[in-house]
Protein backbone atom coordinates (compact mmCIF):
# COMPACT_ATOMS: atom_id res chain seq x y z
CA UNK A 1 0.00 0.00 0.00
CA UNK A 2 1.53 3.47 -0.99
CA UNK A 3 1.25 5.99 1.68
CA UNK A 4 -0.12 9.38 0.24
CA UNK A 5 1.45 12.76 1.51
CA UNK A 6 -1.24 15.00 1.03
CA UNK A 7 -2.95 17.99 3.60
CA UNK A 8 -6.66 18.24 2.56
CA UNK A 9 -9.14 19.97 4.01
CA UNK A 10 -10.41 16.84 6.05
CA UNK A 11 -6.76 16.24 7.92
CA UNK A 12 -7.41 20.35 9.59
CA UNK A 13 -8.92 21.60 12.50
CA UNK A 14 -11.20 24.74 10.84
CA UNK A 15 -13.98 25.60 13.48
CA UNK A 16 -13.32 27.03 16.37
CA UNK A 17 -15.38 24.24 18.14
CA UNK A 18 -13.07 21.58 17.02
CA UNK A 19 -10.28 23.85 18.24
CA UNK A 20 -12.50 24.26 21.97
CA UNK A 21 -13.10 20.64 22.50
CA UNK A 22 -8.86 19.90 22.23
CA UNK A 23 -8.29 22.86 24.31
CA UNK A 24 -11.08 21.43 26.86
CA UNK A 25 -10.53 17.91 27.18
CA UNK A 26 -6.86 17.25 26.03
CA UNK A 27 -6.00 13.67 26.80
CA UNK A 28 -2.51 14.71 26.66
CA UNK A 29 0.53 16.73 26.11
CA UNK A 30 3.68 16.47 23.96
CA UNK A 31 6.21 19.25 25.07
CA UNK A 32 9.24 21.11 23.79
CA UNK A 33 11.27 24.18 24.75
CA UNK A 34 9.42 26.10 22.27
CA UNK A 35 6.17 24.44 21.57
CA UNK A 36 3.35 22.38 23.23
CA UNK A 37 1.38 19.46 21.04
CA UNK A 38 -2.09 19.49 22.99
CA UNK A 39 -3.40 15.98 21.86
CA UNK A 40 -7.35 14.12 21.72
CA UNK A 41 -8.63 11.23 20.13
CA UNK A 42 -10.91 12.17 17.16
CA UNK A 43 -12.71 8.88 16.58
CA UNK A 44 -11.78 9.42 12.45
CA UNK A 45 -9.40 6.97 10.57
CA UNK A 46 -7.01 9.96 10.32
CA UNK A 47 -5.40 12.75 12.15
CA UNK A 48 -6.16 15.99 12.05
CA UNK A 49 -3.68 19.37 13.08
CA UNK A 50 -4.53 22.80 14.06
CA UNK A 51 -2.43 25.84 14.50
CA UNK A 52 -2.24 28.20 17.19
CA UNK A 53 0.93 30.49 16.25
CA UNK A 54 0.00 33.61 18.16
CA UNK A 55 1.34 37.40 16.75
CA UNK A 56 2.60 37.91 20.49
CA UNK A 57 4.67 34.72 20.21
CA UNK A 58 6.00 35.56 16.73
CA UNK A 59 5.89 39.02 16.06
CA UNK A 60 6.47 39.31 12.32
CA UNK A 61 4.00 37.31 9.64
CA UNK A 62 7.20 36.23 7.73
CA UNK A 63 8.18 34.31 10.25
CA UNK A 64 4.84 33.24 11.10
CA UNK A 65 4.05 31.78 8.34
CA UNK A 66 7.34 30.44 7.72
CA UNK A 67 6.95 28.08 10.52
CA UNK A 68 3.53 27.73 9.38
CA UNK A 69 4.96 25.94 6.13
CA UNK A 70 7.44 23.65 8.22
CA UNK A 71 5.00 22.23 11.01
CA UNK A 72 2.57 21.51 7.85
CA UNK A 73 5.04 19.81 6.13
CA UNK A 74 6.42 17.79 9.13
CA UNK A 75 2.68 17.19 9.78
CA UNK A 76 2.24 15.81 5.98
CA UNK A 77 5.00 13.33 6.41
CA UNK A 78 4.15 11.98 9.64
CA UNK A 79 0.20 11.90 9.96
CA UNK A 80 0.59 7.99 7.99
CA UNK A 81 2.63 6.85 11.47
CA UNK A 82 -0.04 9.21 13.91
CA UNK A 83 -2.96 7.48 15.17
CA UNK A 84 -6.65 9.10 15.14
CA UNK A 85 -6.11 11.99 16.77
CA UNK A 86 -6.80 15.80 16.74
CA UNK A 87 -3.20 18.03 17.51
CA UNK A 88 -2.82 21.07 17.99
CA UNK A 89 0.31 22.73 17.97
CA UNK A 90 0.70 26.23 20.13
CA UNK A 91 3.55 28.38 20.36
CA UNK A 92 5.55 29.28 23.17
CA UNK A 93 7.65 32.10 23.35
CA UNK A 94 10.80 32.54 21.01
CA UNK A 95 9.74 29.99 18.71
CA UNK A 96 10.09 32.42 15.79
CA UNK A 97 14.27 32.37 16.70
CA UNK A 98 14.55 28.83 15.89
CA UNK A 99 15.85 27.62 12.24
CA UNK A 100 13.18 25.76 10.10
CA UNK A 101 16.00 22.87 10.13
CA UNK A 102 16.16 22.47 13.84
CA UNK A 103 11.97 22.81 14.47
CA UNK A 104 11.48 20.38 11.75
CA UNK A 105 13.84 17.93 13.98
CA UNK A 106 12.02 18.85 16.96
CA UNK A 107 8.83 17.93 15.70
CA UNK A 108 9.93 14.73 14.00
CA UNK A 109 10.88 13.74 17.87
CA UNK A 110 7.41 15.07 19.22
CA UNK A 111 5.85 13.15 16.43
CA UNK A 112 7.40 9.51 17.90
CA UNK A 113 6.83 11.00 21.28
CA UNK A 114 3.18 11.55 20.32
CA UNK A 115 2.41 8.05 18.70
CA UNK A 116 4.35 6.44 21.89
CA UNK A 117 2.09 8.24 24.71
CA UNK A 118 -0.89 7.46 22.47
CA UNK A 119 -0.13 3.68 21.44
CA UNK A 120 -0.13 3.41 25.32
CA UNK A 121 -4.14 4.33 26.35
CA UNK A 122 -6.54 2.58 25.22
CA UNK A 123 -9.05 4.53 22.71
CA UNK A 124 -12.05 6.59 23.93
CA UNK A 125 -14.52 4.04 22.84
CA UNK A 126 -12.60 0.85 23.11
CA UNK A 127 -14.03 -1.30 26.11
CA UNK A 128 -11.24 -3.22 28.69
CA UNK A 129 -10.89 -7.02 27.80
CA UNK A 130 -12.92 -9.11 30.76
CA UNK A 131 -10.31 -11.55 32.41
Amino acid sequence: MTVRYCFPRTHRLLRPAEFQTVFDSAAFKVGEQHFVLLVRPNGLDHPRLGLVIAKKKVRLSVERNRLKRTIRESFRFHQAQLPAVDVIFMARNDLGSVVSAELAAALGKSWKRLERKAGTRPSAGAAEPQA
